[in-house]
């Protein structure tokens, strides 16, 4: 087993706050991990990426080889552009679509959004909602993480020990936002690949999922609203368009 991380995002985002989860998690699995990093203009909102790579036996370089990274997650959008060249053939893109719009050119969302669900293996959550949904923004890292996790080979446990661990300086309300935001990640990543995987289109699965109170995101009821999406989409496009949000499990 060899697992090829890129983290990627903006300097304020806690992208090393992950890798620090993730490298203890895998060191507590027993597991060996390289690790690089560049943040060199990370206080002035600059690219922060860290190659992570863990396996079950000995790795000779911390550096990714192109092709061969499995998984790009990413708490800024459009920071995917930068290494997505870099994947497996079968590997999988982690975002959120929460913008970081730092720069004048930034790209209209529309035309990110529609590059981003163009990737057979994505998973697309709404890091900013899901964080000030949990506590507070400054967890969307942690919302990404969690949106990866199914994808990692942690358990949830062995995740959120070092959630813990990372915030316990800052309090225990800080660490129960932080594992909330984590758990609330995956649910919403967890229901949009179930949409995607029951025949919902990418851009209509994340438009469903960001329409959801993140609290009430259930995954398995993902088959039934990409059921409702297909037989009534009048109805379905009603509630996208409807004020407020979603309670998944009670406007089906």
């Amino acid at each position: 087993m060899e697992k090829n991380l890129i983290l990627a995002g903006v300097g304020g985002q806690g992208i090393l706050s992950i890798a620090f989860v993730l490298d203890n998690a895998s060191v507590r699995a027993g597991y060996t991990f390289k690790q690089a990093e560049v943040h060199g203009m990370s206080q002035r909102g600059g690219a922060v990426q860290s190659n992570l790579r863990y396996a079950d036996h000995e790795i000779y370089s911390d550096l990714i080889p192109s092709g061969r990274v499995d998984i790009i997650l990413s708490v800024e959008p459009l920071e995917v552009e930068r290494y997505w060249r870099m994947l497996a053939p079968d590997g999988w893109v982690i975002s959120s679509v929460t913008p970081h719009v730092n720069i004048p050119d930034y790209p209209p969302m529309d035309q990110l959004l529609d590059q981003l669900t163009a990737f057979p293996n994505v998973v697309l959550v709404d890091a900013g909602k899901i964080a000030k949904a949990a506590g507070t923004l400054k967890a969307q890292n942690m919302a990404v993480l969690g949106a990866a996790s199914p994808l990692l080979d942690f358990t949830d446990d062995q995740l959120l020990e070092f959630v813990g661990v990372l915030f316990a300086r800052k309090g225990d309300r800080v660490v129960q936002i932080n594992e909330r935001a984590y758990r609330y990640g995956k649910a919403a990543g967890l229901f949009f690949r179930g949409l995607v995987d029951a025949g919902v289109a990418p851009r209509i699965a994340l438009e469903l999922g960001r329409k959801m109170d993140p609290a009430t995101i259930d995954p398995g009821l993902a088959s039934r609203w990409a059921g409702r999406v297909a037989s009534d989409p009048a109805a379905a496009q009603a509630l996208l368009d409807s004020e407020g949000d979603l309670a998944c499990d009670r406007d089906l």
